[in-house]
C-alpha cells in the first residue's frame, strides 16, 4: 500500500487533523506522480519537514534520494538550493564570502547556496571538516557568520543530506557533533520487485519530464507545526521516551548487560527532543492528536541510530547500532 493509500485509508481521523489532511494528501499525490515506492523515506521527510528538523539520508547510488528531496522542493512553494559536496568545496562556496566592490570602496556580502529555506546537501560526506563546521552553524543555530555579520536563515529552514555508504574513497565521515543535529538518519533500501517494474515503465524513456505542482506553502507548513505543537503526549509517554535514550546511556540499569559491551556513548538529549517531536509529527500523519507507544517506536531506529558511537567489540561481532536500538526496543517496556 502506498502513503498516499495508507493517509486516505486512515480511519477515525480527528476534526482538527482533517483540517491539513487535504494538504499533506495533495502534497504526497504530487510527490507519487515522480517518485515510486520508498514510503518509509518520504514518510519521514514529511515528519522532519513537520517537526522543524534536518533528515540524513543514506543509501547506495540509483535509489532516487536526491530525486526525492528535489521533487519535494518543487512540490513546496519554498526556496530551494543544491550544493553538490567534493573535496574542493571551500566554507565560502557554502554560506557566502566578502567582497570588495571598488567603485564603493567597501566590501559587500555575497551570499552563497546555503541562504534558502530548503537546501540539498548531496553527498555529505565528500567535503572536509571546514565546510561541516561552516554548515553546523546553519544547521543549529539557523544563522550564518560571514565575516563580523550574523544572518538569519529563512523560515522555515530545511537541511536534507545524502550520503553513500559504499564508496568510501575521498569521503571524510562526519563528526559526531554534525550528525547529532539531524534529526533522523534514515537507511534507503532497493525498491520491491513490482515498484522496480513502475519504475522502469515510467522513467524508461528519452524524455522524463514530469509536471509536479506546488501546492504547500509555507503558511501551510506552520499550521501543521501549530497543530503538532497541541498533540498530546502522556506523562507516562515521557517517562518512556526518556528511559528508550537513558538505556542507551546505561544499558546494565534496563537489564541489557551486554549491550553495555557494545555502546562506547548513548544517545544525547537531542534525541529526546526529537523523539518527542517525531512521534507528534507520526501521530499527526495518523489522523491523531494524541501520541501512541507505536507513534515512537516507529520512529525510535530513525532517531536513535546514528546517535550511538559502538564499541571496537560491536564491530569485532558485526553488531550494528540498529541491532543495539532493535534490543533496546523489545526490552525497556512502558
Amino acid at each position: 500500500m502506498s502513503l498516499f493509500n495508507s493517509l486516505t485509508e486512515a480511519k477515525d481521523v480527528h476534526p482538527s487533523v482533517a483540517v491539513h489532511r487535504d494538504k499533506v494528501l495533495s502534497l504526497v499525490r504530487e510527490m507519487e506522480k515522480v517518485v515510486v515506492g520508498q514510503d518509509h523515506m518520504v514518510s519521514r521527510l514529511l515528519i522532519a519537514l513537520f517537526s522543524n528538523g534536518h533528515v540524513l539520508l543514506e543509501g547506495v547510488p540509483g535509489l532516487a534520494k536526491t530525486l526525492t528531496i528535489s521533487t519535494l522542493s518543487r512540490a513546496l512553494d519554498l526556496g530551494f538550493s543544491r550544493i553538490q559536496f567534493t573535496p574542493d568545496l571551500l566554507p565560502a562556496d557554502l554560506i557566502g564570502t566578502l567582497i570588495y566592490n571598488q567603485s564603493k570602496g567597501s566590501f559587500e556580502v555575497k551570499k552563497g547556496p546555503i541562504f534558502a529555506q530548503m537546501v540539498l546537501a548531496d553527498e555529505i560526506n565528500r567535503s572536509p571538516a571546514k565546510v561541516q563546521s561552516a554548515l553546523l552553524e546553519a544547521m543549529q543555530e539557523r544563522q550564518v557568520t560571514i565575516g563580523d555579520q550574523t544572518y538569519p536563515m529563512a523560515s522555515p529552514f530545511l537541511v536534507l543530506a545524502t550520503q553513500n555508504p559504499i564508496d568510501q574513497e575521498g569521503t571524510y565521515p562526519l563528526p559526531e557533533a554534525q550528525v547529532d543535529r539531524f534529526m533522523m538518519k534514515v537507511f534507503v533500501d532497493y525498491p520491491k520487485r513490482e515498484e522496480e517494474k513502475a519504475i522502469m515503465r515510467r522513467m524508461a524513456r528519452t524524455k522524463t519530464d514530469i509536471e509536479v505542482r506546488s501546492v504547500f506553502s509555507p503558511r501551510d507548513i506552520f499550521d501543521i507545526r501549530a497543530q503538532i505543537d497541541e498533540t498530546q503526549l502522556s506523562a507516562k509517554l515521557e517517562d518512556y521516551i526518556v528511559d528508550l535514550v537513558m538505556a542507551t546511556r546505561e544499558p546494565e540499569s534496563y537489564g541489557l548487560p551486554k549491550l553495555g559491551e557494545y555502546l562506547e556513548y548513548g544517545a544525547s538529549p537531542r534525541a529526546s527532543l526529537a523523539l518527542n517531536l517525531g512521534a507528534r509529527a507520526h501521530a499527526f500523519l495518523s489522523g491523531r492528536t494524541f501520541v501512541l507507544p507505536e507513534d515512537i517506536k516507529a520512529i525510535a531506529p530513525d532517531v536513535l541510530n546514528h546517535r550511538l558511537i559502538l564499541t571496537y567489540e560491536a564491530e569485532a561481532e558485526e553488531v550494528s547500532a540498529r541491532d543495539c536500538v532493535d534490543l533496546i526496543l523489545s526490552h525497556v517496556k512502558l
